[in-house]
């Protein structure tokens, strides 16, 4: 065999990312990182099951996606069903797992109904949509599964025991779909950002605020951009595009790693 009968050719690498009579599942999908992933991989030409306990935010999602070469399907659900999650999976091409939820509270003072319903959400969850999602990415020999964690998957932070566990556990079971789905042409990521312009992130200044002793005002640069060299938010478009180039061709060999977005914060 010669390399040119292996290596993509100059086309290849510009070819734009077309993911028409794909299946894509997209969870938090409502709002944030989940409407512009959503967005993006419709525009690729996907037929993107749109998941969400947010009914209107689903309707909205799917007037904005009107004109993409894809479609935006609204599925309103709570993803603490786990059995409903498995099945809303089934016939998947492209799974992404992105719906969180966030509380910022002392160890000694965490819910523990709180951190049980985190960990469900944001780990438990993305195992059963995967165990739905397998099936069928295997029996056709393809499949991209995109695990949103976060930089709390690679670094802790105080005050955030639930998100830190639940999402340093989404990396090993995104390291494990990886490993298992390699021989049947499905590839396992996470894409790894810091802090998004999302409504989730607006929602933890207040407890930031509360947790650390100091006015909101102060939050965002002492608290949540302290230790990035970059000192702005991500934008939840720049997050979709990494989801989307690990859908596409050039990505075929990036699996079971972590794709991070972090302004430099894992530099230190």
């Amino acid at each position: 065999m010669t390399a040119s009968s292996v290596l993509p050719g100059p086309a290849s690498h510009a070819a734009a990312l077309d993911l028409g009579g794909r299946t894509a599942l997209v969870t938090g999908a409502a709002g944030g990182i989940g409407r512009a992933c959503a967005l993006r991989l419709a525009a690729a030409g996907a037929k993107v099951r749109a998941v969400d306990r947010d009914a209107a935010g689903l309707e909205a999602l799917a007037e904005q996606a009107t004109g993409l070469s894809g479609t935006v399907e609204p599925h309103v659900l709570d993803l603490t069903d786990l059995d409903a999650a498995e099945h809303a999976a089934a016939g998947t091409d492209v799974l992404v797992n992105n719906a969180g939820i966030q509380l910022v509270r002392p160890i000694e003072e965490f819910p523990p109904e709180a951190f049980h319903t985190v960990l469900t959400v944001m780990l438990e969850a993305p195992f059963r949509l995967i165990r739905g999602a397998l099936p069928h990415m295997y029996g056709q020999g393809w499949g991209r599964i995109v695990n949103v964690s976060s930089v709390h998957g690679l670094r802790a932070s105080a005050y955030k025991a639930a998100y830190v566990a639940a999402k340093h556990g989404l990396e090993g079971l995104s390291k494990t779909a990886a490993l298992e789905g390699a021989p049947h042409g499905v590839t396992s990521n996470c894409v790894n950002p810091a802090y998004v312009r999302t409504p989730l992130v607006e929602r933890q200044i207040a407890d930031q605020a509360k947790a650390h002793g100091i006015p909101e005002e102060r939050v965002v640069s002492e608290v949540l951009l302290q230790d990035s060299a970059l000192k702005r938010l991500i934008e939840p478009e720049e997050v979709a595009e990494a989801v989307a180039y690990l859908c596409g061709p050039h990505a075929s060999f990036v699996t079971g790693t972590s794709l991070v977005l972090d302004g430099g914060w894992t530099a230190h």
